[in-house]
C-alpha cells in the first residue's frame, strides 16, 4: 500500500504504540542525563550551594587533576580483570550446561539463577564472613596449622574483585550458554566425521561460533563492574575505591553536585564508548539475548 493512501490514524498508530516506551526513555534516561549535563557547567560555591553560571571549571579540574585519572584508570583495570576472570571461569561452566546429556537441564539453569533470589547486598556482606580475620578461610587454615596468623584478605583489591566475580559470573555463563546452545550440533558431528578429535572440533567449531556470546558477557561484566559502588564500599578500603565511589563521595559527602555531575558524565561517556565499539563490531542484540536467557 502506498504511504500516501494511509489514513491519518494509520500514520499515528505506530507513534501511539511507541509513546509509552519513548516517554519512559525520556523521563528515566534522557531527562536525568540532560539535568546532570547542565549541573556539570554550574559553579560550585560551598557544600550544597552552586551558582547557576556557565563555567567549564569542573571539566578542567577533571582533565588536569591526576587524582581522578588514577581512580578512572583503576576502575578500567579492575573491571577488565573481573571481566576476564568471569570469562575464564564462566565459559567451562556454560559449555558443560549446554553440552550435558542430563535430561533435566533446567535444574542446572535454576541453580545458576538461584543467587539472584537473594539480595545483592546480603551476598556481598557474606564475603566478610568468608575472607575476614575470623572468617571461614582463616579459621580453617589456623585450625589446620597452615598459618600462624590470619591472612589479610578482606578490604583489599582482591576481595573487591572476588565479590564482583560472585555477582557477575551468572551473567557471563548465561550469555555463553545461549551462544553454545544455539550452535547446530550437526556441525560438530560433521567435524568429527571429517577426522577432527573432540578437542579439534571444539576449537574449530564451538569456540568460534560461541565468541559472540563470550564477547557479550565480557561487555556486560565490564560495564557492570565499572559502575559498581556497593562491592568496593563493603569489601574494599579507601584505596580500593572505584570511580563510582568517588562520584558518591563527591555528591553525598562533599555535596558538590557540579563536580559529581561531571564525573558521572565521564563514566557514562567511557562506558558508552565501550558499548559503541562493541555494537559496531558485534551488535548489542547479543547482550539482550543473553540477558533474556
Amino acid at each position: 500500500m502506498n504511504a500516501s493512501m494511509l489514513s491519518a490514524a494509520d500514520r499515528r498508530r505506530p507513534w501511539l504504540l511507541l509513546a509509552p516506551s519513548l516517554i519512559t526513555l525520556f523521563v528515566l534516561m534522557i531527562l536525568p542525563i540532560g539535568i546532570m549535563t547542565i549541573f556539570s557547567f554550574y559553579e560550585f560555591v560551598t557544600a550544597g550551594v552552586e551558582k547557576e553560571v556557565f563555567t567549564t571549571q569542573n571539566w578542567r579540574d577533571f582533565l588536569t587533576d591526576p587524582f581522578y585519572h588514577m581512580f578512572l584508570w583503576k576502575t578500567i583495570r579492575v573491571s577488565s580483570i573481573t571481566a576476564i576472570l568471569c570469562a575464564l571461569l564462566g565459559y567451562p561452566a556454560a559449555y558443560c550446561i549446554a553440552m550435558t546429556t542430563y535430561r533435566h537441564k533446567w535444574v542446572l539453569l535454576l541453580l545458576l539463577i538461584v543467587p539472584f533470589w537473594i539480595s545483592f547486598t546480603i551476598r556481598t556482606f557474606s564475603w566478610i564472613h568468608i575472607l575476614g580475620e575470623q572468617g571461614a578461610i582463616n579459621v580453617t587454615l589456623l585450625k589446620l596449622g597452615l598459618i600462624s596468623e590470619p591472612l589479610p584478605m578482606l578490604y583489599t583489591e582482591g576481595a573487591v574483585i572476588m565479590g564482583m566475580i560472585h555477582f557477575l559470573l551468572p551473567y557471563m555463563i548465561l550469555n555463553v550458554y545461549v551462544a553454545i546452545e544455539g550452535i547446530d550440533r550437526n556441525l560438530i558431528s560433521a567435524a568429527r566425521t571429517l577426522g577432527c578429535t573432540a578437542g579439534q572440533a571444539f576449537y574449530e567449531v564451538v569456540l568460534p561460533l560461541s565468541l559472540p556470546g563470550l564477547m557479550a558477557g565480557l561487555l556486560l561484566c565490564f560495564v557492570l563492574a565499572a559502575g559498581s559502588y556497593v562491592t568496593p564500599q563493603i569489601l574494599g578500603s579507601t584505596r580500593d575505591a572505584l570511580f563510582g565511589n568517588i562520584i558518591f563521595d563527591t555528591i553525598m559527602g562533599e555535596l558538590n553536585w557540579p563536580m559529581g555531575s561531571t564525573l558521572s558524565l565521564v563514566l557514562l561517556i567511557l562506558l558508552g564508548a565501550v558499548a559503541a565499539v562493541y555494537s559496531r563490531y558485534m551488535g548489542l542484540s547479543r547482550v539482550f539475548k543473553g540477558l533474556g536467557g
